[in-house]
């Protein structure tokens, strides 16, 4: 009885040891891939960038306000459809639910599938809208023009707005953060604007959507680099964390192999004496 359950523990401990070792080789194939995505992500980064902080310093030289009125809130989230990147998506869910808690009347555009899972048990009236298969591949501004393109014409209105995204900071670090977003109204009543010559409703509404436009595919392209930092740094501690558990394994597999034949060699010894003795 005790050499059934030494074997069945011996194969249960190479069984565990097998599919450690094959998950380290995931995780370490992972890691290498969003090495080489991370890279392309924070050269494009640097290209993408002018566009979201020409964007924002226009509103600002502008002195442009949020809209008076109660006709609600809109916040655009910025995720992608994919996981294994730790609390890049999470993040924003949390700022989002307590958004909504202070402001009933707020709606949510959803860029990527993750965030939508975090909102929709609690909040899915909130949300009007959800952009998917987002993050498979690189965005550009065609990609970012369309989502802006769908936001307008869905008609939402709103008086207060604003962007939430992850922006890179270091290989394992981001910051979540958070953009204004005016509407065209509020751009056309700015203090400053008038300092800007040959003005009227067709030249705002322009503007209005293509700064929309870029501050969208700039908060993407951020969103894309934490996204690709985050899920490299995640998969190497997943490898890391796989190899110490591979050490382990390998130290309890050899020590109960060692006590079973260590029982084994004590069951013929004594079975020899007690022939001989017999004898």
């Amino acid at each position: 009885s005790q050499q059934v359950r030494g074997m069945a523990t011996l194969k249960m401990i190479s069984i565990r040891l097998k599919s450690v070792k094959n998950i380290q080789k995931i995780t370490q194939s992972m890691k290498m891939v969003s090495a080489a995505k991370y890279t392309k992500a924070e050269r494009e980064l640097k290209l993408a960038r002018p566009y979201g902080i020409g964007a924002q310093e226009s509103y600002k030289k502008a002195e442009v306000k949020d809209e008076e009125g109660e006709k609600g809130q809109l916040i655009i989230a910025v995720s992608s459809d994919r996981g294994l990147c730790g609390a890049v998506h999470s993040s924003i869910g949390r700022i989002v639910k307590t958004d909504i808690a202070a402001n009933l009347n707020t709606k949510v555009v959803i860029v990527g599938d993750k965030v939508r899972n975090i909102l929709q048990r609690l909040y899915a009236k909130n949300i009007a809208m959800v952009v998917t298969e987002v993050g498979r591949k690189p965005a550009v501004f065609g990609d970012a023009a369309l989502v802006a393109q769908s936001i307008i014409n869905s008609g939402i209105e709103f008086s207060k707005g604003k962007i939430l995204f992850n922006a890179f900071r270091t290989v394992v670090s981001f910051r979540t953060t958070e953009m204004p977003l005016y509407s065209q109204n509020a751009v056309a009543n700015a203090s400053k604007l008038p300092v800007y010559d040959s003005l009227d409703s067709d030249v705002i509404q322009s503007y209005t959507e293509f700064s929309l436009a870029s501050l969208l595919f700039y908060s993407m392209k951020e969103n894309a680099t934490s996204e690709q930092s985050s899920r490299m740094t995640a998969m190497d501690n997943a490898s890391k964390n796989a190899g110490e558990m591979i050490d382990k394994l390998t130290m309890t597999f050899n020590r109960t192999r060692q006590a079973v034949i260590t029982r084994e060699l004590i069951e013929i010894i004594s079975g020899a004496a007690a022939l001989e003795t017999k004898n």
